[in-house]
């Protein structure tokens, strides 16, 4: 009888593995966005860590919430990790702060519809 053995994938071949070393090779080979479990592993963070400083904001780059899920541009972390976009990213690489309450607040309020001048 003879036996074979198998290898199994070792966690640094695989970019959306649970181990292995991040390199900037492997976050470019996410692809232009990931999930935020995978953003929070290259940025050391557990699961659960990930998704709370995601609920209050406070995760290390920009986080879209779609539906029910977070997900991740590349670009962010790459920006935050001071590596430079792919040539032809189109996905923008945010900002380094995830305090965006001031641009929001910066915003001119609603046209209300009322074009009159004031009369002096």
């Amino acid at each position: 009888m003879t036996s074979h053995h198998i290898d199994s994938p070792k966690a640094t071949d695989n970019p959306d593995s649970a181990g292995g070393l991040w390199t900037e090779e492997r976050i470019r080979a996410l692809g232009a966005i990931t999930d935020l479990p995978t953003a929070g592993r290259v940025f050391g963070l557990g699961r659960a860590l990930s998704y709370d400083l995601a609920r209050t904001g406070d995760f290390p780059v920009p986080v879209l919430r779609v539906g029910t899920r977070y997900k991740v541009p590349v670009a962010g972390i790459l920006t935050a990790l001071g590596l430079p976009p792919s040539p032809g990213d189109l996905t923008p690489g945010g900002m380094r702060s995830v305090d965006h309450q001031r641009e929001i607040s910066s915003i001119d309020p609603p046209h209300t519809g009322d074009d009159r001048k004031a009369e002096p």
